[in-house]
């Protein structure tokens, strides 16, 4: 094990990375110009931005690198264009945890009766016909266990639909299911979800979650914290016109082609930002040597698979690491990202080589270990 994958380590650390020609990340609320600080006019970049990085690297890693044992814990959470509240019920169906309320209904018309019988093989286990005597007369029940999915449902109603029986008993059934809610918030089986959350999804493994919006899983503290990245310089945002020279439909005016659009980007920037990797957290949540490993891989590669017209060339610049040996630290982190300092003589600097970086290994406290990867 190397000592900056040892999730039982308190980590620091520091990544450089630039941007030529580009926009690392555009404001919605500023026509998508790149981020600034309104004041110094140095570039931002949010730490979501970095994060959405790291788990799209994390997902093609998982789809074409990952053995089928990896692939079980490397699921993300906050997918692109994903569903949270169906991921939280992934945790429920997969610890066994009813998704709604188990309900009952007296079935009074003979017809739906004698259908639902027919149909005794063909309906799913969480729907079950129970008949207890009443003095001579004998009442029949049918009971949901309320542990299938919306989804799940309707594939069932599916696979029914070629039954006639179905059409005389579809209304009752249906009717049944909608008088199922939640499940009572109970301590014990939001533990159970969020564990399974921890165990399965990697994104809420590393860096937490809130999952208390629909079925509840409650909340994930994550031992992964990142800071905004900051450029060194202050940035100059562009605007830049483009056209089209193509219509969208046939009937538009061909004989005035051009269709106007905007293009955002700064002439180059050099950013730095600063992560934090908790011990105890890390143990709270189940992440391992593994886990740990694939961060740092998707920190030097996130960039290798986000390219863009729009990105420019983005590039990892520097990734640098202090390793403690204790679990609570050796040294504040801020004393020792001071030890990287980035300089450059040159008033408008246009590439990495107009800086100098400077790493002071001199005299490193007592118990802490710096790692350059990059």
């Amino acid at each position: 094990m190397s000592i900056y994958t040892d999730p039982n380590r308190r980590h620091d650390f520091v990544l450089l990375f630039d941007v030529l020609d580009g926009n690392p990340n555009g404001d919605p609320d500023g026509g998508n110009l790149p981020r600034t600080d309104a004041e110094t006019m140095q570039g931002l970049v949010t730490d979501v931005c970095l994060k959405r990085k790291v788990r799209n690297y994390v997902e093609v890693y998982s789809e074409y690198e990952a053995t089928e044992a990896e692939k079980e814990r490397l699921k993300i959470f906050v997918e692109h264009h994903g569903v949270l509240n169906e991921q939280i019920r992934r945790a429920y169906v997969g610890s066994g945890l009813p998704v709604s309320e188990p309900v009952s209904e007296v079935i009074k018309e003979e017809k739906v009766l004698t259908a639902l019988r027919n149909l005794a093989d063909e309906l799913p286990s969480a729907f079950a016909i129970e008949d207890e005597e009443e003095g001579d007369n004998v009442v029949s029940t049918l009971t949901y266990s309320g542990e299938l999915s919306t989804d799940e449902l309707k594939e069932e109603y599916k696979d029914l639909e070629e039954f006639s029986d179905w059409k005389v008993a579809k209304k009752f059934v249906e009717a049944l299911v909608k008088k199922s809610g939640k499940p009572a918030k109970t301590g014990k089986n939001i533990e159970t979800a969020k564990q399974w959350m921890c165990a399965n999804f990697y994104d809420v493994r590393m860096f937490g979650a809130v999952m208390s919006t629909g079925l509840n899983a409650g909340q994930v503290r994550g031992p992964v914290q990142l800071t905004f990245a900051r450029s060194i310089d202050p940035v100059l945002p562009l605007d830049w016109s483009i056209t089209r020279m193509a219509v969208t439909e046939a009937k538009e005016d061909r004989v005035n082609l051009q269709t106007m659009g905007r293009k955002t980007q700064i002439p180059y920037g050099l950013y730095r930002g600063f992560g934090f990797f908790s011990p105890f957290l890390a143990q709270q949540t189940g992440v391992t040597e593994e886990d740990l490993a694939l961060f740092w891989q998707a920190i030097q590669g996130m960039w290798e698979l986000d390219r863009s017209a729009s990105r420019g060339l983005m590039a990892l610049r520097g990734l640098y690491i202090f390793s403690h040996d204790k679990r609570l630290g050796n040294a504040p982190a801020h004393q020792l990202f001071d030890r990287i300092t980035v300089e450059s003589p040159n008033n408008t600097p246009r590439s990495f080589k107009d800086y100098e970086v400077v790493v002071n290994q001199d005299d490193l406290p007592e118990g802490v270990t710096l790692t350059e990867l990059v």
